[in-house]
């Protein structure tokens, strides 16, 4: 965690002494009536709210540091619902749906809520994030929370929070999901960066996460990070584990790096490379994952680390990247691509995870391609299609010709709801190319092709 910076303090202290000063708590504190609070909070909260997007753009490792300070009573309780709900979610959740580790900051916030004098009121809105978080944690650690209060009306309210049903891993799974879409669109992400081996494994997994995240966020400011990835890539105490490739490949592929950054990453990764065992198999495996994390490896991506690494050392690495350079420089279209690919392709085995990941890069460009055809492009599709062949006979895979077919009746069916006029130019040309192409390339059957083009005459009134 980094300590909030002397100017966002100044704006905090600004803020939470307009609250104290405020007509509306004055007039909340007199008549402790609920509708007097939510004015309050209904003037005061989006300017926390803002303020805290800000840091979150700007400084996102200052986040907790933000988090403990609108703790203090002077802001009155308002926004913690929010950050109670954002520590909950912060969590690394292991596989059974419990957390890996227990949660000392969702602890923090929760016992500031409920020691704090506005808590009738702020227990109204804090049920379901407590609910989870108590699903998510042990018994043990529950008990020992709960017995942390003096106050028996606090300890009874918490105790009824903690359901029977999230014993089921199942509704504790599906629970956990159906909260989170809620936060979908709040920015809350931040994470510590071990500097000693012994800290890497609890830390690395909500690391990673991070990183993930502030390569999606659009418009995020990732100045104020670098200097920290830069300081983890280069900790010679991380080399040769996997979780530190993987923040490697996320902080080479995706980031632009200059100067002292662009250095560090790249010597460690012509290092690790000769001296981590399988090195190439952990990399290309975590390159495949991306579409899990919604990350796109694309051409930008492979010119980055290609840019990155040094092409002298003949290994698998070298090999595959010079392989992508020729595709991504000629297109995929290219004779010089096509037999690039085939080259590389020959040399591994079809189940590999090197064949896979030339798969995945042909997969990419035709779907870019077809996806991105308006209808009135089909022709350009059927110049397209004169490279199905050639990869299909290169990759003699299966699932790859689905991904061809499936991307092709997409395509297919849009122009089929443009073009209804079945006499016009444009739906012969489709009909012709279809029956022509697809039972050649196994897509349909003639039974099936006949089917999609079948006249399907309008029910009776009555029928």
């Amino acid at each position: 965690m980094k300590e909030l910076a002397a100017h966002y303090v100044e704006e905090l202290e600004y803020l939470a002494g307009e609250i104290q000063e405020s007509d509306q708590l004055a007039t909340y504190l007199d008549t402790e009536e609920d509708d007097d609070y939510n004015v309050l909070k209904d003037l005061f909260e989006p300017r926390i709210a803002d303020f805290y997007a800000k840091v979150a753009l700007e400084n996102p490792l200052q986040l907790i540091a933000l988090e403990q300070f609108i703790l203090l009573p002077e802001f009155e309780g308002l926004f913690l619902p929010k950050i109670l709900g954002y520590s909950v979610l912060r969590g690394e959740v292991n596989e059974q749906g419990h957390y890996a580790r227990p949660q000392d900051h969702f602890r923090d916030v929760l016992e500031a809520i409920c020691n704090s004098s506005n808590f009738e009121i702020l227990k109204k809105r804090i049920g379901q994030s407590i609910q989870i978080g108590f699903g998510l944690s042990s018994d043990i650690w529950i008990t020992n929370l709960i017995n942390t209060f003096e106050n028996k009306r606090i300890r009874y309210y918490l105790q009824s929070q903690k359901l029977e049903k999230y014993r089921n891993e199942f509704d504790r799974k599906d629970s956990y999901l159906r909260y989170k879409k809620q936060f979908v669109h709040d920015n809350y992400q931040t994470a510590e960066f071990p500097t000693k081996a012994i800290d890497l494994v609890a830390l690395i997994e909500p690391l990673k996460q991070f990183i993930i995240h502030r390569i999606k966020l659009q418009g995020a400011d990732n100045s104020t990070i670098l200097p920290e990835i830069t300081a983890f890539v280069g900790n010679k105490e991380f080399f040769n584990t996997v979780g530190h490739l993987q923040v490697l490949f996320l902080y080479v592929n995706f980031f632009d790096l200059d100067g002292e950054d662009r250095d560090t990453a790249e010597a460690a990764l012509n290092k690790v490379r000769k001296s981590m065992p399988d090195f190439l198999e952990h990399w290309l495996k975590f390159l495949l994952e991306m579409t899990d994390y919604g990350l796109d490896v694309d051409a930008d991506a492979d010119v980055r680390t290609l840019t990155a690494l040094d092409l002298k050392v003949k290994d698998g690495l070298s090999e595959y990247y010079k392989m992508l350079d020729i595709v991504h420089e000629d297109g995929f279209r290219a004779e010089a691509a096509q037999e690039a690919v085939k080259v590389y392709y020959s040399h591994h085995e079809g189940m590999s995870i090197q064949s896979e990941a030339v798969r995945q890069v042909i997969r990419r460009y035709f779907a870019g391609a077809i996806r991105n055809l308006e209808v009135s492009g089909y022709p350009e599709y059927f110049e397209l299609t004169k490279t199905f062949p050639i990869y299909m006979n290169i990759f003699a895979n299966q699932q790859f010709n689905q991904y061809l077919k499936d991307l092709s009746m997409t395509f297919v069916n849009r122009c089929l709801k443009k073009f209804i006029d079945k006499r016009s130019k444009d739906y012969q040309d489709i009909k012709k190319f279809v029956t022509a192409s697809f039972q050649d390339w196994k897509f349909m059957k003639e039974k099936e092709i006949v089917e999609l083009f079948k006249t399907r005459r309008a029910r009776k009134k009555g029928a």
